[in-house]
């Protein structure tokens, strides 16, 4: 069952120029089966990053040795490129000594390709993402009723592509796809003395979703300093595991300035870390769960349709608040989300005066195609 990728149009738009294409996403959300899709693997030199050999050939590459190990190919593609010493410079001389030459460097990690190809490829490159299937993607692949109808099945289990391909046995997969790939970067790049803490703060941010995280309080939780705290977060996050929301903050005098809530990218992979897979009507925590499937699934439609907005959450001192908010050229849009259907709710009058959004919506099961299909305003 092949499922189309809301990404593959823009990189088919890039494919004749001489820049460089950098895919950056989990591991595991199907980035290699987009690329073979787009190759004809008769035209391309497939290199791994995660190979050793691999790593010293590209590590050490020049002109005159890419040039002779192509051998009439014309594309080259590398994947987990992460893993190579001086990638920049490697996709620096492709782009630059060898014409007609394409490269694709796929990366499961922004923080190390982001910190050794931004300068050598300062205007020589075009970036995508790619994510665990999308709401829009399932609702293309089948169509808006059947994905309707999986909803409770992507609150608990999440859409990364063995998941879906694989419902019968969903949540072995998981703990095998949590446990296996999902902290693998994070253990390449950095000596982590004590992983076990790693596992309690991944907990503690798991059962925090939807609400504000204090730094302080997770290094109480998990016995790490405050430092160290951060860097693991930011870990997580270079490696697509989690996300951070910030607060909204700009006139009025009781709003939260430097709070921030933390989303995962899928939700299943959130049920795994806290190895809870319990249905929707038995659990106590469907209000986070719906929370975090939103705003992820949000983020994912900004990123693939390109559009530039800033996302946040409001909360004052004095408890008003709004689930999420929008930005863009000084308009707002938000929104509130709610579980069930016929909650009724009222957006704080102190946000509404001050900022006189162009658009409020509240959303729930029944309606959530219009914010999760639709752009803003």
């Amino acid at each position: 069952m092949m499922i189309s990728r809301t990404v593959e149009a823009g990189i088919q738009k890039r494919l004749q120029d001489q820049k460089a294409i950098i895919l950056l996403g989990p591991r595991q959300v199907g980035k290699t089966t987009l690329l073979r899709q787009l190759f004809d693997e008769k035209d391309c030199l497939w290199l791994n990053g995660d190979d050793a050999d691999t790593r010293r050939f590209l590590a050490e590459a020049n002109a005159q040795k890419l040039k002779t190990n192509l051998k009439g190919k014309n594309v080259i593609i590398i994947d987990e490129a992460q893993r190579i010493e001086n990638i920049g410079l490697c996709l620096k001389i492709i782009t630059d000594q060898l014409p007609g030459v394409k490269v694709v460097a796929t990366g499961s990690s922004s923080l190390e390709l982001a910190n050794r190809i931004n300068e050598p490829l300062t205007g020589r490159k075009w970036e995508f993402f790619l994510f665990p299937f999308s709401f829009g993607e399932m609702v293309e692949h089948e169509n808006l009723l059947m994905e309707r109808r999986s909803l409770e099945n992507r609150l608990i289990y999440g859409s990364y592509p063995e998941i879906v391909l694989h419902p019968e046995d969903a949540q072995i997969r998981l703990k095998s796809l949590a446990d296996s790939y999902l902290f693998k970067d994070i253990f390449n790049w950095d000596r982590i003395l004590k992983p076990e803490r790693l596992d309690k703060l991944l907990q503690a941010l798991a059962f925090q979703i939807g609400s504000e995280v204090f730094y302080n309080e997770l290094s109480r939780t998990c016995g790490l300093d405050k430092e160290t705290v951060e860097k693991y977060i930011t870990l997580l996050e270079k490696t697509f595991v989690i996300f951070r929301l910030p607060s909204f903050s700009r006139n009025l005098r009781n709003e939260l300035r430097k709070s921030r809530k933390i989303y995962f990218w899928d939700n299943g992979i959130r049920n795994a870390v806290i190895n809870q897979f319990s249905s929707v009507s038995n659990r106590q925590d469907v209000g986070a769960l719906w929370e975090n499937y939103l705003v992820s699934e949000r983020r994912k439609y900004l990123i693939y349709h390109q559009q530039a907005v800033n996302s946040y959450f409001w909360r004052t001192t004095a408890q008003q608040e709004i689930d999420y908010l929008e930005e863009k050229n000084g308009e707002f849009s938000v929104w509130e989300f709610k579980w069930n259907a016929g909650t009724r709710h009222r957006f704080p009058l102190t946000f509404m005066n001050q900022y006189k959004p162009v658009e409020t919506g509240l959303v729930h099961p029944d309606n959530m195609e219009d914010f999760l299909l639709s752009g803003f305003g």
